[in-house]
């Protein structure tokens, strides 16, 4: 049985903090935002396993941390490996008596896109199949932003990067993002949610939730990169804002099969508000534009038939 969501206000995320100030991130950077709150959420009872990738790099720089959790990094493609044996080794710690057996600590992966929806995704597979008690959670700033800037598997539709260049010939991303949360749901998993650092309270509900669930569980988070989108680095949660508003990002959580939009968006803003705010899409004709629209236009239609009513609406010009 699924349970309703409490849902938080501000004032019962905690004040202390687990990640700490002056790492290297960029200016706006929306992974430092969800981490931030992420850390928050997850208590002083977990142990990281972190992927190579944008926050790994600017967090752990030597000799110092960001992190003040347990924390392990591993390489950029075997994170769910990784945490998949952190999570074996307590489980034979508590049988040998090392630890309490009713002593809680939840192993959470993070990675980035590129090692999650990319090279990243058969060692996921292989911790959702086996059904290890670990939390994933992807910041999906939608490209390596690491390594320059290169597509991903979460690239969107017609978004330059340096490896979709726009010219004549070529006009950004030709393929639609891959769906990573259809993939995590075709495992069967108890519990998947998707999060966006303009509305915290549900971020932090989510983790919360996903923590406590016994198995494999998954959180898919919306990461706005300053750089790579080429946005003003004050526009960050404006633009994390706009995508919820225009449908292009969906806030829900599916709980043992149940699917629920936490985030309802009854009249929406039209897509090029969120576009014409970031340098990737700079090159957007109108009819490019109108074709991104017909896009969300019909995976809102798609949700809105799995949630059972209208929970997205239309667009309100």
């Amino acid at each position: 049985m699924s349970t309703k969501p409490k849902i938080p206000t501000i004032w019962d995320i905690p004040r202390e903090e687990l990640f700490a100030p002056g790492h290297r991130m960029c200016q706006g950077c929306g992974a430092a935002i969800l981490m931030r709150h992420i850390t928050k959420a997850l208590g002083k009872d977990a142990i990281i396993v972190e992927a190579t990738g944008c926050v790994e790099v600017t967090t752990t720089v030597y000799p110092q941390t960001a992190w003040k959790h347990p924390w392990l990094h591993i390489a950029f493609e075997n994170a769910a490996a990784g945490a998949s044996g952190v999570e074996a080794a307590i489980k034979a710690m508590k049988r040998k008596g090392v630890i309490p057996k009713d002593k809680k600590v939840k192993v959470v992966a993070i990675g980035g896109d590129g090692g999650t929806f990319d090279i990243g995704l058969q060692a996921l597979s292989g911790m959702l199949e086996r059904r290890h008690n670990v939390l994933y959670i992807v910041y999906d700033n939608e490209a390596y932003m690491n390594t320059g800037i290169q597509r991903s598997g979460a690239t969107p539709y017609k978004a330059w990067t340096t490896t979709t260049p726009v010219g004549k010939v070529w006009r950004g991303e030709w393929r639609p993002k891959k769906d990573i949360m259809g993939i995590v749901l075709a495992h069967r998993v108890p519990y998947a949610a998707t999060v966006n650092p303009a509305y915290i309270t549900d971020l932090y509900m989510k983790v919360r939730k996903a923590v406590e669930i016994e198995g494999p569980t998954f959180i898919h988070a919306f990461s706005p990169c300053t750089p790579g989108w080429r946005i003003d680095p004050a526009l960050t949660v404006t633009v994390s804002r706009l995508a919820v508003q225009t449908g292009v990002w969906i806030n829900y959580e599916v709980e043992n099969g149940e699917f629920r939009v936490t985030t309802p968006v009854p009249k929406r803003k039209p897509v090029k508000e969120y576009l014409r705010l970031q340098g990737r899409f700079r090159h957007l004709t109108e009819e490019e534009i109108a074709e991104i629209q017909r896009m969300v236009d019909e995976e809102v239609e798609r949700i809105n038939k799995l949630v059972g009513k209208t929970v997205i609406g239309p667009v309100v010009e």
